[in-house]
């Protein structure tokens, strides 16, 4: 057995980035972007007004001042003309300053009758004009790689990208192996299984980036499994679900190597999660899961995910590690890493009162994955433990 940073290593081997594409900016969201984006112009390009009010010369707000009102410009339709002393200029939000101007005293504290305004007694201090530039200016970069979200959107959108250059999204194949599997909303026999593993992989992959292709159920027979095969050539990361221990039923490594698969590892010293096996086969990773729904949803968070991340150009890195406080005791732990289930009350860690792998119950109530370290001694409550959140 390897432990799993080494495991980790071996994986992050077979996770080249996979290219990128241009995409419109409305499809951009979520993806990742490969190329630094550069704004051509100021924004604002102008100073404009931040409030509906009067613009008028700085020295001429004056509590009781008498001003005359010279035109009007509103966000779209700038006054050309030049304010000068005694003049003010009715102005709404967002619209360009006048020459001249350099305050807008808000509507609020002004009164006006005909072509002329009396500005209050109690003038707040503000200017209330945000300057050229005030939010970015030209050249102002947003850097490559990033997870666009939808904030980012919306700043990519102001510097006037309607394109933009993405990583291209991992095509990840997923295969679920077993006889005793069938597909949600069919009729199973009373000896067999709903097939979960697959649907929760792939809902995790898209999340995160990715393209997931759920394919057939492959079965536990040598030609069922090469059709699967098949079937996901042209993904960049393959993932089989279940059939990758030594059992008699358990064939996938061997229907792999029969069609190039060029194996890293097989067995991690981790529960849950230990008969775990990679490599590459014809060009594309592979990955070879537990079928324990849990074991396949744990190993999908420390392995699947940083695979993906690094196929995305977004770096090499293991999950981020947390640390909170135990909220209960632990036992000694033994040869694996154990990634236990738990939920965060107040701050601290409590861990699942079961950890059986085949519950998905009690991973749904999961707030984290609370690490416990090879050999650690029994632990307190409120010693410092590390977690990974999900």
């Amino acid at each position: 057995m390897i432990r799993v940073e080494e495991a980790l290593a071996h994986l992050f081997e077979l996770s080249a980035p996979c290219g990128t594409e241009t995409v419109p900016l409305r499809g951009a969201a979520g993806r990742v972007l490969a190329r630094s984006v550069r704004a051509g112009r100021d924004q604002p390009p102008f100073a404009a007004s931040a409030m509906d009010g009067y613009a008028l010369r700085a020295e001429d707000a004056v509590p009781g001042a008498a001003l005359n009102v010279v035109g009007e410009a509103a966000a779209g339709h700038a006054w050309s003309g030049r304010i000068g002393p005694g003049e003010a200029l009715r102005i709404f939000t967002g619209a360009p300053l006048p020459e001249g101007a350099d305050r807008v005293v808000i509507q609020e504290d002004v009164t006006r009758s005909g072509s002329r305004i009396v500005l209050g007694e109690r003038l707040d201090s503000g200017a209330h004009v945000r300057p050229a530039a005030a939010d970015f200016a030209a050249g102002a970069v947003m850097e490559a790689p990033r997870r666009l979200r939808p904030q980012d959107i919306a700043l990519l959108a102001a510097m006037n990208a309607a394109h933009v250059e993405v990583m291209r999204k991992p095509s990840v194949a997923i295969i679920a192996t077993g006889d005793e599997l069938v597909m949600p909303g069919e009729a199973p026999a009373p000896d067999q299984i709903i097939a979960s593993n697959t649907f929760g992989l792939a809902a995790l992959i898209e999340e995160n980036g990715g393209d997931a292709r759920l394919l057939p159920i492959a079965r536990d027979n040598a030609a069922s499994l090469e059709m699967a095969f098949a079937l996901a050539e042209g993904a960049d990361l393959i993932l089989t679900v279940g059939g990758a221990s030594v059992g008699d039923h358990d064939l996938v490594a061997a229907v792999a190597e029969e069609h190039g698969l060029k194996r890293r590892f097989y067995k991690i010293a981790m529960r849950p999660g230990k008969p775990l096996m990679a490599g590459r086969m014809k060009g594309a990773a592979m990955v070879g899961l537990p079928g324990n729904p849990v074991s396949a949803m744990v190993c999908g968070h420390i392995f699947i995910l940083p695979m993906l991340r690094a196929m995305l150009g977004l770096g090499q890195a293991p999950a981020p590690r947390q640390q909170a406080r135990l909220g209960a005791p632990l036992p000694a732990n033994g040869p694996r890493e154990h990634y236990m289930r738990a939920r965060l009350e107040d701050g601290a860690l409590i861990p699942a009162a079961s950890q059986d792998s085949a519950l998905l119950s009690v991973l749904a109530e999961a707030e984290a994955l609370l690490i416990r370290p090879i050999d650690a001694p029994a632990a307190a409550p409120g010693d410092m433990a590390e977690f990974i959140a999900l």
